[in-house]
């Protein structure tokens, strides 16, 4: 029981931190002009896109950067803007699981095992971006389907967010409390301050969250997977799906098959659609802290929590609803993983380079 109210005290501590983000954001900014300029250095796609991952890999938690980007574009960020960020911290995410495959690295045929069903997860998450993005870009797919799906919530009168926002009066008076401390610092340090202090909280909590449902639920969700894999995709991705909700962290569930995939409980062809749904499960944090926003901003803060779910559903839709894409990511893990686990430096640098010094670089070079 008092674990379970700890829960329930995370998921409060978690709604506050993103109003705090958002308010303090817009704070030192001046307002969603001052945004603008303040991330005009982000307003190129593929630099959004390597923000994204590169922060996602450094914290190790796509919940934790989607709930910080609600927050951002709930202080003024542009939506636009945001996208490219959502997906890059989708791609970051999967670093996880490659980390968690190298446990496997004294045994050449578990590691091989292990690394592919790691990287079938990294390897559909950049044919996702290398085919969206550009969709996204030059037709405005995510914007505008996000957008539609927000009216449902934000159009009617008896709809409205206003109407049924019960997470305002929750959280405004703990908001208030840290305005009025940080309200004698000079401008703009008291804003800087309050998203600092929500960004820490948002870590503080999703952490505490993580290990917590993880003792409540990895033990369950692990019968669950026993169970699930091997009886078809559907049931795989809906597994997927459901054990990320329930453990709030897609790192977590993937996490957990790698070393099934190592040992040869499960094949490859197996594990790949439990992937997809756990893409489409880490999705539920960035629309829980959605519900934290208020006034005219809430309706962006609630499309880019939208944004996210309609991309890895895209995704998973029509990359696995298509054969000759489905593949592409099964034969590239198993080649990669046939080469990695001949030549052990490969995986070093692949985890090195493409989550840390190519990202680290590129946003040096544009600094």
């Amino acid at each position: 029981m008092l674990r379970w109210l700890t829960v329930v005290l995370m998921v409060y501590l978690l709604l506050v931190a993103v109003g705090m983000i958002g308010s303090g954001f817009k704070w030192a900014s001046g307002g969603a002009d001052g945004a603008r300029e303040l991330f005009a250095f982000a307003s190129n796609p593929i630099m959004g896109l390597v923000i994204g991952a590169f922060a996602t890999a450094l914290v190790q938690s796509s919940s934790t950067v989607t709930s910080v980007i609600v927050g951002l574009v709930a202080g003024g960020l542009p939506v636009h803007t945001a996208i490219p960020m959502i997906m890059g911290a989708n791609m970051g995410t999967t670093v996880t699981n490659t980390l968690v495959s190298m446990g496997h690295i004294g045994k050449k045929k578990e590691f091989r095992r292990a690394f592919s069903a790691a990287t079938v997860h990294d390897f559909f998450n950049l044919l996702a971006i290398a085919i969206f993005l550009p969709l996204e870009i030059f037709t405005g797919y995510l914007s505008k389907v996000s957008e539609y799906l927000t009216t449902f919530v934000v159009g009617g009168e008896s709809l409205s967010i206003k109407g049924f926002n019960f997470i305002k009066p929750l959280t405004k008076p703990v908001i208030g409390i840290f305005k009025d401390m940080y309200g004698s610092l000079p401008e703009p340090w008291g804003g800087v301050a309050l998203a600092l202090t929500g960004l820490a909280l948002i870590f503080l909590s999703i952490v505490i969250l993580g290990k917590l449902l993880k003792v409540l639920m990895v033990g369950r969700a692990k019968a669950i997977l026993h169970r699930a894999i091997g009886h078809g995709p559907v049931t795989g991705i809906t597994s997927g799906t459901l054990m990320t909700i329930a453990v709030q962290s897609s790192s977590t569930s993937t996490s957990l098959i790698v070393p099934l995939a190592g040992n040869g409980l499960f094949k490859l062809k197996e594990i790949y659609p439990f992937t997809l749904g756990a893409n489409i499960g880490t999705c539920i944090t960035a629309l829980l802290a959605a519900t934290a926003v208020e006034g005219e901003m809430a309706q962006f803060a609630l499309q880019i929590a939208l944004v996210h779910l309609t991309f890895n559903l895209s995704a998973v839709i029509l990359i696995y609803g298509i054969p000759f894409l489905r593949r592409i990511p099964l034969i590239t893990a198993r080649r990669f993983a046939q080469i990695a686990s001949r030549r052990k430096w490969i995986v070093f640098a692949y985890v090195i380079g493409l989550f840390f010094v190519l990202p680290g670089l590129l946003i040096a070079l544009t600094a």
